[in-house]
C-alpha cells in the first residue's frame, strides 16, 4: 500500500514518487526544500512530464531546469515555490518564429505540479494527482533567443484537488511572457467493466 494517505492513493508507481527512476541531480537545485523532498520532484517530473524519449514533447521537457525549490511558511500554511528555466528551442516554435501556445501550457502543466507534489511529500498525501484545469494569459511572445524564466507557487492542497499559480518570464529582461493557474485532481478509482 501506499505511504500516501490521500483516500485515493493506491499502490501503483504512478502516485509514488519514491518508486520512480532518479532523474537528473537534485544538489544542483537551490532551496530549503530538503534534498529527498528535490529528488522525489525531480524524479516526478522525469517520469511524468517527460516520460520515454518517445513521448510527446520529450526533447521540449527535457530542457527543462529546476533551478529552486523551497517552501515559506506563515502560521500554519506552508507555500512551495519552484523555479525552473528553459531555454527556446526549435522544436518550440511555431511557424512564426516564436514559442507555440502549446508548448507554454506544457511547460506550466510541468511546472507548476512541482509545487503540488513538493508539499503533498510534506503532508504525507499525494500531490501528484492529473491536471483537471489550466487559465493561461499570454503576455508577449517568447523568441529562440529566449530562455524563460518559470515561477510556480502552491495554492491549495486537499485529498481531492489541488491548485498553483505560475508565471513565465524572460529571464534576461523579466518582459512577462504567460501567466496560469492549474488545477489538479486525484483521479476516482477505475470504473467497473460494462455489463451487457
Amino acid at each position: 500500500m501506499s505511504r500516501f494517505s490521500s483516500r485515493l492513493a493506491s499502490a501503483k508507481a504512478w502516485v509514488e514518487p519514491a518508486a520512480l527512476p532518479d532523474y537528473l541531480d537534485p544538489s544542483t537545485v537551490a532551496g530549503n526544500a530538503s534534498l529527498e523532498q528535490k529528488r522525489l520532484c525531480l524524479n516526478t517530473l522525469g517520469a511524468y512530464g517527460l516520460g520515454d524519449k518517445d513521448c510527446f514533447a520529450y526533447a521540449v521537457g527535457a530542457r527543462i531546469r529546476l533551478t529552486e525549490l523551497r517552501y515559506e511558511t506563515e502560521g500554519e500554511r506552508i507555500e512551495v515555490v519552484a523555479v525552473a528555466e528553459v531555454q527556446a528551442c526549435k522544436e518550440m516554435l511555431n511557424g512564426a518564429g516564436t514559442v507555440h501556445g502549446g508548448c507554454i501550457c506544457y511547460l506550466i502543466d510541468n511546472c507548476a505540479s512541482i509545487p503540488l507534489v513538493t508539499l503533498g511529500l510534506m503532508r504525507g498525501i499525494n500531490g501528484v494527482g492529473v491536471s483537471q484545469a489550466m487559465s493561461v494569459f499570454f503576455h508577449a511572445p517568447a523568441s529562440i533567443n529566449t530562455c524563460m524564466r518559470i515561477t510556480a507557487t502552491s495554492i491549495a492542497l486537499g485529498t481531492r484537488i489541488m491548485s498553483s499559480r505560475c508565471e513565465i518570464k524572460d529571464k534576461e529582461s523579466g518582459r512577462p511572457i504567460a501567466s496560469a493557474i492549474l488545477t489538479k485532481m486525484q483521479p476516482g478509482p477505475p470504473a467497473p467493466p460494462a455489463r451487457l
